[in-house]
Formats: structure tokens, C-alpha cells, sequence
């Protein structure tokens, strides 16, 4: 039996594991407060609606992840305070956060912590750790989806110039 053998909770976590889950916890939490602060900006029901889920979604992975770091004895990143809500109305108009801007810089956020996710699921050595990152990789996917279609359907998504592979006529 190795090292690295029995239940993946009773073995230590190596620095990688720990600055990964640190670091996501770290970036989870200013997520949800920005999240918070484009949920007072935004117009549209629908996107609306998503980043609601997202923030909730958000508190849950930020639970899981803090019960992680201590049971292991790694101090907590600082957390941002809670947003306060307003209406779209209470916001000047041109100091608001435009609804395809908000869903600009959520599909950033979507991607970068699909990248995070897999870095840390490649990364870990424990299997519990590299599981939970997979699970919330999963999630991310289908809120990326959801995303794309809800961009596209409201006429937020700029794609870049599509390249049409015109046959050469000889």
C-alpha cells in the first residue's frame, strides 16, 4: 500500500491542490459580489434569471470549497461584502452595465473557470478534490451553453468574421 492509497480525505494535500482550491475560492467570491452588482443592472427576465442561478450556484461551490480548505487547516481568502440591491431604475442610465455587456463578461468569466477547473482536476492527486472540480466543470459547461444560446437568441453574440471556404473555380 502506497502513500497515496485509502481514503483520499486522510491524505494531505500537496501545494498545487492547495493554491488551486485557494485560489478559486479567492476568485468565487469577487464572482459572486460582481455577479450581485450586474443582477442590479440587468434588464432582460431571462438573463436575469441566469445570474441569479449563477450566484447561487456560486455560494454553493464557495460552501463546498470552505469546508475543503479548513478541514485541512488552510486559512480562508478575504471575502468582498455583500451587494446591496437596487433597481434598475435607482441606476443613472449612463452609469448602467448593458445587458449584452453583462452577458459579455460572464461568458469570460464561464471560460476562465472552465480552465481553472481543469487545471486543478489535472493538477490533484486526491480523488475527491479532482472529482468536486469535475463537478463543478460540468456545471459550468452547461451554464456556458445556456449562455451561448441565450446570446444568441437575443442578438448578443458577436461572432468574429466567419471564414466561408468559397470552392475555386478553375
Amino acid at each position: 500500500m502506497g502513500i497515496m492509497s485509502g481514503n483520499p480525505k486522510d491524505q494531505p494535500m500537496h501545494y498545487g491542490e492547495v493554491f488551486s482550491t485557494w485560489s478559486y475560492l479567492s476568485g468565487l467570491k469577487a464572482m459572486v459580489a460582481s455577479y450581485q452588482t450586474q443582477e442590479n443592472h440587468c434588464g432582460d427576465t431571462d438573463l436575469k434569471k441566469l445570474i441569479h442561478d449563477l450566484i447561487e450556484q456560486g455560494k454553493q461551490e464557495e460552501e463546498e470549497v470552505t469546508v475543503l480548505l479548513k478541514e485541512n487547516g488552510i486559512a480562508l481568502p478575504p471575502s468582498p461584502p455583500e451587494r446591496a440591491k437596487a433597481t434598475l431604475e435607482d441606476i443613472p442610465v449612463g452609469a448602467r452595465i448593458n445587458d449584452p455587456e453583462i452577458a459579455l463578461s460572464i461568458s469570460k468569466d464561464i471560460a476562465a473557470g472552465l480552465v481553472a477547473c481543469s487545471q486543478a482536476m489535472g493538477q490533484s492527486t486526491r480523488e475527491d478534490i479532482a472529482m468536486m472540480f469535475g463537478q463543478f466543470h460540468t456545471v459550468k459547461a452547461q451554464n456556458g451553453a445556456k449562455l451561448l444560446k441565450l446570446n444568441k437568441e437575443k442578438g448578443w453574440l458577436v461572432p468574429p468574421p466567419l471564414h466561408i471556404n468559397k470552392p475555386s473555380e478553375e
